[in-house]
């Protein structure tokens, strides 16, 4: 049994909490995001996620054909996002479970299963080694 971490990435949340133009080309900003996390899986995200990690993209509406790569297991939502995280998260109750969204709903119902949330800031400013002090500590209080 896999008993590395699973680290959840809900796509559309996180490519959406940045104004830098995604809402013109949705799927070419996720394939961007996707693009930036292989790394995860073999570094984590120190200090709160040591490697190995499993790093899943959950894909919805124009995203939904974004391939997997190397290190990325994308998963396209058949119907909404947050149920397609909800399920994921469910599915893995033995092992920790991580969940990058900003999304309040979705924060509520993956923390009453179990799972650790973070907003996009804390994912993105790991990616990109910006470390920032303050900003980079965004989690999820319950």
């Amino acid at each position: 049994m896999d008993r590395k971490p699973l680290l959840i990435v809900d796509a559309a949340n996180v490519v959406g909490s940045r104004p830098d133009g995604w809402w013109r080309d949705r799927a070419g900003a996720t394939a961007r995001l996707r693009d930036t996390l292989p790394s995860v899986g073999d570094q984590g995200v120190p200090p709160e996620l040591p490697p190995p990690v499993e790093v899943v993209l959950v894909v919805e509406g124009a995203a939904r054909d974004v391939p997997g790569v190397d290190g990325v297991r994308v998963v396209a939502a058949a119907g909404s996002g947050d149920d397609t995280i909800v399920d994921l998260v469910a599915e893995a109750a033995d092992r920790r479970r991580l969940v990058v969204t900003a999304d309040r709903a979705l924060r509520e119902r993956v923390t009453a299963l179990g799972a650790e949330v973070f907003g996009p800031r804390w994912l993105r400013d790991r990616r990109t080694g910006d470390r920032g002090a303050v900003g980079g500590r965004e989690r999820s209080a319950k």
